[in-house]
């Protein structure tokens, strides 16, 4: 079951969500968490590691975007639920899933989570690969492989062979010290988690780069 964790302060929203969700998708999407607030949502997700988080943006206090200043990593998705449209923009700048305006029907609803499952699938698939690489590559951390997704499937790169990745919309640039570059066909953000963390470093909002170089 995919892990669902609300975070609306309007009760009423939260219990609307939650029925529909257990509604038309009893098997697949479970909401293990309903909270009022930021600090409660921050507290919800870093207990029960959600897949998934519905998040509210005017709340009182802190707004939902700033839920994201809790995290170092952010290893779940995000679709923002609101009444004001204006938020969009900074939505999507947010690198959140999906928008949702409220009231919420459950057409809407059904396009988001299958939008969601088709990343959760890939997601999934990729980092189960990266693992197994990881795995076989114990004995020699300096050879460590990742798998990069791209357009034409997943290459595999040392990571000693990375310069830095810069971010590019909804891709990510990978440049090599051999001055070749790889288009991945996700984030930075989603990137920099594959990364050896004792070699790989965010100096930038747009660039992780290799501290050995």
């Amino acid at each position: 079951m995919i892990k669902v964790i609300i975070i609306d302060d309007e009760i009423n929203a939260q219990i609307v969500l939650k029925n529909t969700i257990e509604r038309y998708f009893p098997n697949k999407f479970s909401v293990i968490s309903l909270c009022n607030s930021v600090k409660q949502g921050v507290k919800s997700i870093k207990e029960h590691n959600p897949d998934l988080v519905f998040l509210d943006i005017q709340m009182p206090g802190e707004n939902g975007f700033e839920l994201f200043k809790y995290f170092k990593v952010i290893n779940f998705e995000v679709i923002f639920t609101t009444a004001y449209e204006k938020f969009a923009l900074k939505a999507i700048k947010c690198s959140a899933l999906d928008y949702l305006l409220k009231p919420i029907n459950h057409l809407d609803l059904a396009s988001s989570l299958k939008l969601f499952e088709t990343r959760y699938q890939q997601n999934s698939g990729q980092k189960k690969l990266t693992l197994l690489l990881e795995n076989l590559n114990l004995d020699n951390q300096n050879s460590y492989k990742i798998a990069f997704p791209t357009i034409d499937g997943f290459e595999l790169i040392h990571s000693n062979q990375i310069l830095y990745c810069k971010a590019d919309s909804n891709y990510c640039l990978i440049k090599k010290v051999d001055e070749s570059i790889i288009i991945v066909t996700k984030t930075l953000k989603y990137v920099e988690e594959l990364m050896p963390e004792k070699k790989f470093k965010r100096i930038h909002k747009t660039y992780v780069s290799n501290l050995n170089y």
